[in-house]
Parts: structure tokens; C-alpha cells; sequence
């Protein structure tokens, strides 16, 4: 079990992550970029946003791949 409440499911092989926020389903991220704007979305300032993405917190977990790559290997 994980403490993680974001998580960033493996690349689809069509490209982009599937991203949920404490078990809900907030969308298909293609970049970190889109990735800090869904965190935002979810009420996250900007600067707290990418903080967490580029810092890699802990609060946010990647699943079957490299955090930060967007595509199938």
C-alpha cells in the first residue's frame, strides 16, 4: 500500500499517463506540464504544483515507467 496520493499510471502505448488524485480519475497527462496543471485543477497553487512535479515528492507515485516520460518504451 502507498502513502502516495497522486498517481501516475504506466505510459498507454499510444502515449500519455492516466493521472488520479486520492483514487479519482483526473485525466491523461502528456507532459509534466499538464501534469502541474491537473494538481492545479485539483486546488494546488501553481508554485506548489511544480514544486511537487519537478521535486519529485513523495506524495506523488509513477506506476510501470520512469517518472517524467509520457510515452511507451
Amino acid at each position: 500500500m502507498t502513502d502516495a496520493t497522486i498517481i501516475v499510471h504506466r505510459p498507454r502505448e499510444r502515449g500519455g499517463r492516466h493521472v488520479t488524485i486520492h483514487g479519482r480519475p483526473i485525466g491523461l497527462a502528456h507532459s509534466d506540464r499538464d501534469l502541474k496543471e491537473f494538481l492545479r485543477q485539483s486546488g494546488l497553487d501553481e508554485t506548489d504544483a511544480e514544486a511537487m512535479v519537478d521535486g519529485d515528492s513523495p506524495e506523488i507515485e509513477w506506476r510501470g515507467g520512469q517518472p517524467h516520460l509520457y510515452t511507451a518504451a
